[in-house]
Parts: C-alpha cells; structure tokens; sequence
C-alpha cells in the first residue's frame, strides 16, 4: 500500500537513490548528498515546528509500505528569495511607433525580474517510473494543496511552482542554448548544478539587466519561451486544475512557465472539509459512482496522506483498520478529505 507522509531523517538514502531518476533540469532535487541533506534536516525542523515558517521546506515522500521504498517526493518552500536571489524571466511589451512613418509595433520582451521573492513555492515533484500508472501521480501532487488547507497560516497568500523547460531529444536546452549561453560560457548541466548548490551570484554579475528583445533571439529559443518538458505536462495541468496558472513569468535558464495562485482561491480551501474518522460508520458502499478522495490526518509533524473510495456520511468517514494505520489514527480523530478529481459542472 501507498501512503504520502512527511520526510524523515532516515529517509536520506532511499531519497539520494530516487534523486537519481530526476536528470537534468530540477535544480531542487540533485542526487548530492550534503545538498539533500541539507534540505531533509531542514524539512525535519519544519514538520517539528521549530524555525520560521519562512524559512521552512516541507518535503513529503510516498511510500510503499509493503517494501518500505520510496515511490515519489514533492515539496513545499515556505518562502523563496530571502536567503539567496530568485531570479525570473518576466514577459514584458516595449511599443515603437512613428507617426510621420506610420509604424506602429509591439516587441515582446525578457526582464531580468526578482518579482516573486517572498512567494511559497510547490517544488520538487518526481514520481519513480515504476509508479507512474493509475492516481499516483495525481495523489501525490495534489497532497501538497491539502496540506496547504489544513495549515494555511503557514504559507504566504501568492503560492507559485516553477515548471520544468522544454528540451530537445538530444538533452539540449535550446532557450539556453539560444541565450544563457552567451552571458555565462558553460554548459547547461554545469549551470544548472552551480544554482542547486545555491550559488547564484553569478547571474546577477553576468546577465544584462536591461531588457532583451524575444525577436533578436533564434527561432529554436523564441519558440520554447513558456512551454514544459514534455515529461512535466501533466504535472502542469494538475496544478492548473487546483487553480493555478501562468502569468507570465518564466525560468532564465531554460524558460520554463511559473505557474501562480493566490491561496485562498485554490480548490483545496474551497472543497477540502473536516471530517471524523470512523471505523464504524454507516458509509454508502463504495459503488461505479464513488470518486478517489483524499484523506489525510491534521497533525503537523506527523502528517500523512491516503487515497480512498470510501463516501463521507453525515460529517464522518469509514476508513477500514489499514487505512487508519497508514494515516497513525484512530476512530474518533479529525481528518481532512479532498476529492481526487475536479468536480466536472454538469448543466441542468
């Protein structure tokens, strides 16, 4: 069985092991031992309660209980920029217009920006290849909007998830290829590393800070601006479908899109309900008409997470003996519960 729970110290290694799926392109999850250990000591303290929500990153893991191995991980950045530059691409418009030559244009253009500093970051979402079939993926994305809705006083208003950029079959990045390249003088994979570890002084020492017109760049970098490895679409609409979307603002690396939501207008605060946990409860029986739905515990630092059929009836949720195991309740205590799928509007 699956269950989506808050990362442990002891998860380090199976963690590094999954790291070394990712590939290139996710600055956030490099398979460097300090670097994710950094991060889960971090994590740790999060889950604990005992630094600034600011300075918190919540990593969660989904584990497969019946090998103790890790399926996936994904996280979230309390706040973003405060100790180190976060640096993006704004899409901007500069307008040229002559009168006595009747020439009016509209030129798209890149601003070296550090405009969504402060924001909470959804970040780090992987799913190991031998898991990626039915709702893993799904649950293990959406866990993170869930958590959002339990503890919202943790997390800032404006929530943000930088997506990863498209590459070419061959591994090149063809908007760095077609920009970056020329202001920094090394390789993609090098630059990429050299932001994981943090060290990001060199984009401000390095790349222009007035802005460049998209026109003057080659097709193969223009054409890419906004768009998504092909591997990350789907984890892109996911968060489309909890209430998040691009306004345009993108990677300086690779162009991948930001994606942005204000937190109270996501579809977790609105459809997400409290519930009581009830191994005896009077369920409707879980038929063709029953939906996945989330279900998680509310404790902080033990949170966990579950996929289940079961249908809440007056305000409480029969869970059977395992699945109150996997989430460390018992009958009697509150959980949260979220449906699965976005509710489709049907007409009358």
């Amino acid at each position: 069985m699956l269950v989506v729970r808050a990362i442990q110290a002891s998860d380090l290694d199976a963690l590094i092991e999954l790291a070394r799926q990712v590939g290139s392109g996710m600055t956030t999850l490099k398979p460097d031992r300090k670097m994710l250990g950094d991060r889960v000591a971090v994590a740790v303290k999060s889950f604990a309660g005992t630094i600034a929500p600011e300075q918190r990153d919540y990593m969660f893991v989904m584990e497969d209980t019946s090998s103790g191995r890790l399926a996936g991980v994904c996280a979230i950045k309390g706040a973003v920029g405060l100790d180190e530059p976060f640096y993006n691409y704004r899409i901007g418009t500069l307008v040229h217009s002559s009168r006595e030559l009747e020439v009016f244009t509209r030129m798209d253009t890149l601003y070296l920006s550090n405009d969504l500093t402060g924001a909470t970051e959804l970040c780090s979402l992987f799913l190991h290849p031998d898991y990626r079939s039915g709702n893993n993926g799904k649950w293990l994305s959406k866990s993170r909007f869930v958590f959002i809705a339990q503890f919202p006083h943790l997390f800032t208003e404006k929530l943000i998830a930088e997506m990863r950029g498209f590459q070419a079959d061959d591994g090149s990045t063809p908007f760095y290829e077609g920009l970056g390249r020329h202001f920094f003088k090394m390789d993609f994979n090098h630059v990429d590393h050299l932001t994981a570890m943090g060290k990001k002084s060199f984009i401000a020492e390095l790349m222009p800070r007035q802005p460049m017109y998209v026109d003057y760049l080659p097709q193969s970098a223009r054409e890419v601006i906004g768009k998504v490895h092909r591997s990350t679409a789907p984890a892109r609409k996911l968060l489309e479908q909890e209430g998040m979307h691009f306004e345009g603002y993108v990677d300086i690396f690779d162009a991948g899109p930001v994606l942005q939501a204000r937190v109270s207008e996501l579809r977790a605060m609105r459809e997400s309900a409290l519930a009581v946990a009830d191994a005896a409860a009077d369920a409707a029986p879980a038929g063709a008409e029953s939906e996945p739905l989330l279900v998680s515990n509310t404790d902080l630092a033990d949170f966990r997470m579950i996929v289940t059929n079961a249908n809440p009836v007056a305000g409480k949720l029969a869970l059977t003996p395992s699945e109150l195991d996997l989430l460390h309740c018992q009958s009697g205590d509150t959980i949260r519960t979220l449906p699965l799928s976005v509710r489709k509007n049907v007409n009358v």
